[in-house]
């Protein structure tokens, strides 16, 4: 079968209810609202190694066994813990099962030794990709469940193996004292990858929905566009961001003069594109690394601080003040929240000698969040406000970065003073939303595949570059040879811009 016909079969099987699209893929006979994502021998081995959960559990069954069928609630209680979009516990387990019964299946099935049904197995995703289970090796990442034929029982074997105590009675936003501590846990961060796919395209949808790009807006965006093209962590939001800047004169001519009645066909087209900055799937509606205990705390703020640290500890020094520049214009022209616009840019103003290097930028951003959180701190306490299991801190804590402190005190009611060893920061933040947030970055199936065919918007594969601009190949590869910096990205897409207006001319 051609990779467009796989594409398009993989497509249709994702629409099937909103928590199974949230993670990708499905199976179109799978009943509405499951939550347990259904696989098949076509997508078994892709799906699962690139799934972002840490564990996985598949359900090995057969359609016509009527144990499968009335253990299939028990297995959607547990699963409805662990995915789609209101999951209490999101990205700790994927929750999936195999039909046996269905042909294209039976050799997946062999593969792993299932001799009963309903047959669970226990293990990382990634380790089931291209594996073959063999039942006499003792040690082996993948186990059997042998106790899970209610609910409870195998929430239980799932809670021994974690070191948890989650209940089939958690609710989204509720037992939040199981929250993982990624305040005080590097190993965390990993997961904020996908906080800043959500938090990218939630900004996105955000202008769209507000009709924020008007004519005095519309350079500040395309800036800001500039950047997240060579240097957003994601390469899927890469990608998305370069689509958007190609296209962005058909969206939003340069005389942008529309009445109300034209803008909201203007969305309308936009929408109907199904234009997606950082693929189909996002956003999500959950947040992970950014999850809060409350609906109202963290999310969208904290994926967009995590995202702006990340691009500033990415770019190169000569790039340092034109970053500044288009993230303060940026924040300025779209972040929607009128007082902390107003805060951020008063700091932004506040600035009066040019940056002249990355180390200052990322320092200067760093030092910035830190002034918000002490103003935040007192304001959420003073109104109860603030998120009981995530408090405003000073960061990084101690608990991350012991070299970062020289001295600290802190007075009985303010905040904590740091004398900083700016030499130990610097070092830290590259290495926390640089190098340790980028290798994180992992494409889901579909995605993956979505790469592969369009290869007029690829992005470059090295994800872990520091400093190199990731611009589209094709059209884009004369200039990437030329110069990869910033300015060399803004004078493609002018030229773009320039060749696709002469060709409506010549039409």
């Amino acid at each position: 079968m051609a990779l467009g016909a796989v594409l398009l079969l993989l497509l249709a099987l994702a629409g099937r209810g909103d928590a199974l699209r949230s993670l990708g893929v499905g199976d179109g006979a799978a009943a509405q609202g499951d939550y347990a994502v259904d696989l098949n021998a076509t997508s078994f081995d892709a799906f699962l190694t690139a799934s972002r959960e840490q564990f996985a559990v598949v359900e090995f069954f057969a359609h016509w066994c009527p144990a499968c069928r009335n253990y299939k609630p028990h297995y959607e209680k547990v699963a409805k813990l662990f995915n789609g979009p209101d999951a209490a516990h999101p990205g700790r387990v994927l929750m999936a099962r195999v039909d046996c019964a269905s042909k294209v299946n039976v050799d997946l099935c062999s593969r792993f030794s299932v001799d009963h049904y309903p047959f669970l197995l226990w293990g990382p995703p990634p380790k089931f990709a291209n594996t073959k289970r063999d039942r006499k090796q003792e040690k082996s990442e993948i186990k059997l469940i042998d106790d899970g034929r209610t609910a409870e029982r195998l929430l239980k074997w799932i809670n021994k193996q974690l070191e948890s105590s989650f209940t089939l009675d958690d609710k989204k936003y509720e037992n939040e004292n199981m929250l993982p501590n990624n305040v005080s846990d590097p190993k965390q961060v990993v997961q904020a990858i996908y906080d800043v796919e959500e938090a990218t395209a939630h900004a996105l949808q955000i202008i769209l929905e507000h009709k924020m790009i008007k004519p005095d807006t519309r350079d500040s965006l395309i800036r800001f566009l500039q950047i997240l093209v060579a240097h957003h962590p994601s390469k899927r939001c890469r990608r998305g961001s370069a689509e958007l800047l190609i296209n962005f004169d058909d969206h939003w001519p340069s005389n942008l003069s529309l009445s109300s009645q034209d803008s909201s066909k203007l969305l309308e087209s936009v929408a109907a594109d199904n234009h997606k900055i950082c693929g189909k799937e996002v956003p999500r509606g959950y947040w992970m690394f950014c999850r809060g205990s409350k609906s109202e705390t963290r999310g969208f703020s904290c994926g967009l601080w995590v995202l702006l640290h990340s691009l500033t500890v990415q770019i190169g020094d000569g790039e340092s003040q034109s970053t500044f520049t288009s993230i303060c214009d940026f924040i300025h022209n779209f972040f929607i929240c009128e007082e902390c616009r107003k805060h951020f840019y008063d700091m932004c103003s506040s600035v009066s000698v040019p940056f002249k290097s990355a180390r200052d930028l990322s320092l200067w951003l760093w030092s910035t969040h830190n002034k918000v959180n002490e103003r935040l701190m007192k304001e959420e306490k003073d109104m109860g406000t603030g998120d009981p299991s995530f408090p405003k801190a000073i960061w990084p804590p101690k608990a991350l970065c012991s070299s970062c402190y020289r001295s600290s005190s802190r007075t009985s009611d303010g905040p904590l003073q740091v004398d900083w060893n700016e030499d130990e920061v610097f070092p830290f933040l590259v290495n926390y939303y640089g190098k340790t947030l980028v290798s994180s970055y992992k494409e889901t199936y579909i995605e993956s595949l979505q790469g592969k065919t369009q290869v007029g918007a690829a992005l470059s594969d090295d994800a872990s570059s520091s400093h190199a601009a990731r611009v589209p190949i094709g059209a884009a590869l004369g200039v990437a040879v030329a110069s990869c910096t910033f300015g060399a990205l803004a004078c493609f897409w002018r030229t773009q811009q320039k060749n696709r207006k002469q060709r409506k001319n010549w039409n």
